[in-house]
């Protein structure tokens, strides 16, 4: 089916707007939750959206002058959807503050089990409403699509489908702990930007205040902790930034991300789902996307974009509501919008900008193919005749805009277009002078003009660096449960997941990997890691019998 032949099937815009602001409604507990209503004029019964997050409904308004997404206006204050553009096509759109956020009672609950249960009874209550017709389905990009993976797992009846945009699923690895890096950077200022009153870390819930204390005085010892004045804060005063101070007090996956992780319950969703990401989410929700198709088994559809594709640069957040709407019209109002016709997975192949559908993940026709890193600093399918080393030391102590420094290897200039689409893994075999260290790797695509662009990101702490039966050759699983101190000189292998891509590096560029023991602030201020505060030897294994190489997805 054309573009043009979908958009023609879709609801039309017919209806104004009737607001009913900051409604209450009662949760199983007694609690009440604050909503806003914005509904239809017209006669009769309308299918639901809910939009759900602790930004403060009062800021989730789509203005006609968009605002850029900026440190100052913080999250531009519109990811709960285009109300008007819904309503007007015969949706109410629900916006309600969590418990403990916005106008909403109680204490946040950071998407744990009280919020997931709000979330059902929410759903049950619109769908009783007069102006309901009794299908609901949910609303929203970041956190109000990570809540719409966990709410459906609770199987509220009345949720008839949903549509995540950006949603992690795993709390600790795709969030907080990016391969046991704590990521310092954004959530240094993410709280900041909730509607959230100062509470009690959530942390005591699952551990003893005596062993919280006990974390807590250790913590102040190492460091990390000494060289930052901003997290010897938040661990003083707890009630600061009382997730800051969860994260720190538990840096290893277990019950507390357990708890807010939807990979665990994603067998448990029931409903159609509609995942969508974009490729330049390695920070944060693209690994989601990935295995929320894994663990969804009913009716579901991906669509993988980007910003020139999918979403647009700017804000608010709607410029593929199109999209969700023809979703919704299918599975809300019965119409027939034709997009299960499609196959069920729709790629944008950077590099060309083509749109393509395919039927699985990985690629059917993936031709996996190891690139070892060679003592030249290149990157060749061949593998090494011989063995040798190549080192570098991090500095923990770079300065602010000053490039971290590393070892980068890249091919020659390709002799004819090279696709990659899939997971990547690198595997090094490297020996440390000090019991740990972090490694931060990214994958550019090197052009003939020089321009650089980012392709994948991945990273591990070396202590880290068990694997687990979850792991693939193409995937590599850490179960970060605890520290395994690294034998000083000894040869070991770090297993690293970088994130799924699709690039096609074409004639004449080069396929660049730069290793790191630290982030390089310049390009990505947000996104910066609490990294290894000890200067470290790094030496890589190139050749031999622990030849180091990066595993990659080509599709001819």
């Amino acid at each position: 089916m054309t573009d043009q032949d979908w958009r023609s099937r879709v609801s039309q815009p017919q209806y104004g707007v009737v607001e009913e602001r900051n409604a209450r409604v009662q949760m199983r507990d007694g609690l009440h939750l604050a909503i806003d209503v914005f509904r239809p004029d017209g006669d009769g019964k309308f299918p639901a959206l809910l939009a759900y997050s602790p930004y403060g409904k009062d800021v989730q308004r789509v203005m006609e002058q968009q605002q850029p997404h900026s440190a100052r206006l913080g999250n531009g204050g519109q990811e709960a959807g285009d109300t008007g553009f819904f309503v007007s096509r015969g949706y109410v759109h629900v916006i309600a503050d969590v418990r403990g956020s916005g106008d909403s009672e109680g204490t946040y609950n950071f998407q744990g089990r009280k919020e997931q249960e709000d979330g059902y009874d929410l759903i049950e209550w619109i769908a009783r409403q007069p102006w309901c017709d009794g299908n609901v389905g949910m609303l929203g990009m970041s956190y109000f699509a990570v809540v719409q993976n966990l709410v459906a797992a609770t199987q509220p009846p009345s949720l008839k489908a949903i549509a995540p945009y950006e949603a992690y699923t795993d709390r600790y690895r795709h969030s907080v702990y990016h391969g046991g890096l704590y990521d310092e950077g954004f959530f240094h200022q993410w709280f900041e930007h909730l509607s959230v009153r100062p509470q009690k870390p959530l942390i005591y819930d699952f551990l003893s205040a005596e062993e919280v204390d006990r974390r807590k005085q250790a913590l102040f010892n190492t460091p990390a902790v000494i060289n930052s004045p901003y997290l010897h804060i938040q661990l003083k005063y707890e009630t600061k930034n009382p997730l800051t101070f969860d994260f720190l007090i538990e840096p290893h996956d277990g019950p507390y991300y357990w708890e807010r992780s939807s990979n665990r319950v994603l067998d448990k969703i029931k409903v159609p789902a509609l995942i969508m990401s974009r490729w330049s989410g390695w920070q944060i929700h693209l690994a989601g996307a990935f295995e929320a198709w894994r663990g969804i088994q009913p009716t579901k559809k991906m669509i993988i974009g980007d910003t020139e594709w999918l979403t647009g640069p700017k804000r608010p957040w709607r410029d593929h509501q199109d999209v969700i709407l023809r979703w919704y019209d299918h599975w809300l109002k019965g119409l027939d919008t034709g997009m299960l016709d499609e196959p069920p997975i729709t790629l944008l192949i950077k590099g060309k900008n083509e749109v393509r559908h395919e039927h699985e993940w990985p690629l059917a026709r993936t031709q996996w193919t190891k690139f070892f890193l060679q003592a030249d600093h290149t990157l060749s399918s061949q593998e090494p005749q011989s063995r040798s080393t190549s080192g570098f030391a991090n500095d923990p102590h770079l300065p602010p805009n000053r490039a971290s420094t590393g070892l980068d290897f890249a091919t020659p200039p390709l002799d004819e277009d090279l696709e990659i689409t899939g997971p990547i893994a690198l595997y090094l075999s490297a020996t440390l002078d000090k019991p740990d260290a972090t490694w931060v790797v990214t994958m550019r695509n090197l052009a003939p003009d020089g321009s650089r662009p980012i392709v994948s990101k991945g990273w591990l702490r070396a202590s880290h660096r068990e694997l687990d039966d979850k792991s693939k050759p193409y995937q590599p699983h850490h179960p970060h449960h605890r520290d395994v101190p690294v034998p000083v000189g000894e040869i070991q292998e770090y297993a690293i997941e970088l994130r799924e891509t699709s690039m096609l590096f074409k004639k004449g560029h080069r396929l660049l990997l730069e290793i790191r023991g630290q982030d390089t602030q310049v390009e990505e201020p947000l996104w910066y890691h609490t990294c290894n505060p000890f200067k470290t030897r790094h030496e890589l294994e190139l050749g031999g019998t622990r030849a180091s190489y990066l595993l990659l997805p080509v599709i001819p």
